[in-house]
C-alpha cells in the first residue's frame, strides 16, 4: 500500500530546494514505516522522542536524541543542553551533495518538555536546513491535535511546510494482501478479522492466516499477552495524557452508533461550548471519529445537520467486548467459541461493516463506474423531519452532476439477505425529498451473500459483495 503517498514523497526529490513535510496519523497507522520506505535507499537519519512521563526532563529528551545521533553518525558522545547547539551539530554531519531524509519522529514527544523546542527547531530550519538543496526533513506524529496546533496553524512555520501528509487505514484490497494469495479463506472470515482491527497495518501484520477468525481475535484481544487486550489505554494515555478519560467518555457513546453534537453533550451533561468541540477536533484529526455532513440536494453544499461517528473499528471493538471482560482477559479465563456469542454482535458488526465501506468509498465508485470528477457529493445522509416531509437516513449516497443519487444500503447479515430489503429500500426512496427530474439507483453493499428473490427481482441497480472490495 501507499503508492499515493510515495508518489507524494518522490516528488520532492526532484526540487531544486530542501522540503519540510509533516505526517500524521493514528498510532500504528505506519507513519514511520512510510519513512523508512521513502528513504530506504537514501541518507537517512531518524531520531525519535521519549515517551513523557513524571520523571522525563528536556534534558533527557536532548540527551536520549544525542545519543541516536551519536550511534547513526560514530559522533563522539557529549552532553548539550541547548537544542540549537543539537540541531547546529546535525547541520555539520550532512553533506550538502547528498540526497538526505531526517526524520523526527514523536515530534511532540521531544519538545513535550522545552518551550523553545519548536522556536529553535524553526531557527534551525531557517539557518541551516533549507539551505540544503537535498534536504527533506520530515516532522512526525501520532499526536495530530498538537501538530495542528503548534506546527501547521503557528505563524512560526507559516509558508515552511511543503507537503502535509494524513495516513488513513489500508485499503481493503491491501488488507487481503496480508493473507496468502493462493488461499481458500472465505471473504466472510476475513470480514470477521478486520471487523475487529479494521485497516490497521501493525494490527494486520500479527494476522496468523492458518487460525481461523475467532482464534486470530481470541489470541490479539482475549489473552492477557495479547497486543489489543491493553492497546486502548495505551493509546488514549499517549495522546491525551490526563484528559484521556473525557476522550474516552466520548468514544463510547458513539459506540453504538451516530450521533449529534447536541446529544453528545446530553449524553456528557454539559454545555455546547468551544472545549467540547475543541475535544471532538482532537479526535477528528487523530482518526478515530468522523464528522458525516449532510448536503443540500439541489446546490450540493454541505448543510448545518451533521453526525459524529466512531470510525475506528478496534475502538468500538474494544470498548463493547474486551473492557467488560477485561479482569478476565488479564487473568487468562476468557475463551471466545464464536463471534455470533458476543451479545449485540450482529448489530455491532453492522457499524463495523459501515465503517469499512465508507473508508473505502472511492472502490464504491470504481465499482459503480463513477468518473470521481462527475461526484457533487458522498456521504451518510440524512433527511430530518418536518411538517412537509418525513425522516431518513441513508446509510451512503452519491450524488453526480448528471441529476442521479445513488442510493446505497449497507447490510451486515449472517444469512444471506431476504426479499425484506427491497421493502425497507422502497420505504427510504418514498420519504427521501429530491429534485424533479432527478433518477434514484438503488444499491446494495453485502457481506454474505443474498437471497435468488433479491437477485431476481432487478430492483437494486447494482449489488456488491464484500469480496469485490477486497479484490
Amino acid at each position: 500500500g501507499r503508492k499515493a503517498e510515495l508518489q507524494t514523497l518522490n516528488k520532492l526529490l526532484r526540487k531544486k530546494s530542501a522540503s519540510l513535510v509533516v505526517v500524521r496519523g493514528r498510532r500504528r497507522i505506519g507513519k514511520s514505516r512510510l519513512i523508512e520506505e521513502f528513504a530506504k535507499d537514501k541518507k537517512f537519519y531518524s531520531f525519535t522522542g521519549i515517551p513523557p512521563t513524571p520523571q522525563t526532563t528536556a534534558q533527557s529528551e536532548r540527551n536520549n536524541f544525542m545519543q541516536q545521533l551519536n550511534v547513526q553518525t560514530s559522533m563522539p558522545e557529549v552532553v548539550v543542553d541547548d537544542w540549537s547547539k543539537i540541531f547546529l551539530l546535525l547541520t555539520n554531519q550532512i553533506k550538502d551533495h547528498v540526497q538526505i531524509i531526517i526524520l523526527f519522529d514523536e515530534i511532540s514527544w521531544l519538545g513535550s518538555k522545552d518551550p523553545d523546542f519548536l522556536g529553535k527547531l524553526k531557527t534551525a530550519w531557517d539557518l541551516y536546513f533549507k539551505k540544503n538543496n537535498n534536504l527533506i526533513l520530515v516532522l512526525c506524529g501520532s499526536a495530530s491535535a498538537w501538530i495542528e496546533k503548534n506546527i501547521l496553524s503557528s505563524t512560526g512555520f507559516l509558508g515552511r511546510v511543503s507537503r502535509r501528509v494524513t495516513l488513513q487505514e489500508l485499503h481493503l484490497n491491501e488488507c487481503n494482501q496480508f493473507w496468502p494469495a493462493n488461499d481458500h479463506i472465505s471473504n466472510y472470515e476475513k470480514f470477521k478479522v478486520l471487523s475487529v482491527i479494521g485497516g490497521i497495518p501493525r494490527y494486520l501484520e500479527e494476522i496468523q492466516p492458518h487460525l481461523s477468525a475467532e482464534e486470530n481475535i481470541t489470541d490479539l484481544c482475549f489473552t492477557s499477552s495479547g497486543i489489543l487486550a491493553n492497546e486502548f489505554e495505551e493509546l488514549f494515555t499517549d495522546l491525551f495524557s490526563k484528559r484521556s478519560v473525557i476522550y474516552k467518555h466520548i468514544v463510547s457513546i458513539l459506540t453504538f452508533g451516530r450521533r449529534e453534537l447536541k446529544e453528545i453533550c446530553h449524553k456528557l451533561a454539559v454545555s455546547r461550548s468551544g472545549l467540547i468541540s475543541e475535544y471532538l477536533e482532537d479526535l477528528l484529526r487523530a482518526g478515530f471519529i468522523s464528522r458525516d455532513f449532510t448536503w443540500d440536494l439541489k446546490s450540493g453544499k454541505d448543510a448545518r445537520l451533521s453526525h459524529f461517528r466512531l470510525r475506528d473499528n478496534y475502538l468500538r471493538f474494544y470498548l463493547k467486548y474486551i473492557e467488560p471482560k477485561k479482569s478476565q482477559i488479564d487473568r487468562n479465563s476468557f475463551s471466545l467459541s464464536s463471534l455470533g456469542n458476543l451479545r449485540g454482535w450482529s448489530s455491532i458488526m453492522g457499524l463495523q461493516f459501515e465503517n469499512l465501506v465508507l473508508n473505502n468509498r472511492e472502490k464504491i465508485k470504481e465499482l459503480l463506474s463513477l468518473n470521481v470528477s462527475d461526484v457533487i457529493s458522498d456521504n451518510p445522509f440524512f433527511q430530518r423531519r418536518t411538517k412537509r416531509i418525513l425522516g431518513v437516513q441513508i446509510d451512503y449516497m452519491i450524488q453526480t452532476k448528471y441529476n442521479c443519487l445513488y442510493i446505497c444500503e449497507i447490510k451486515f447479515s449472517q444469512n444471506p439477505i431476504g426479499y425484506g430489503i427491497i421493502k425497507e429500500v422502497s420505504e427510504k426512496l418514498q420519504r427521501l425529498a429530491y429534485p424533479k427530474g432527478y433518477s434514484c439507483r438503488a444499491v446494495l453493499i453485502h457481506v454474505n451473500g443474498v437471497s435468488d428473490a433479491v437477485l431476481e427481482s432487478d430492483f437494486f441497480a447494482n449489488i456488491i459483495d464484500f469480496g469485490d472490495l477486497l479484490r
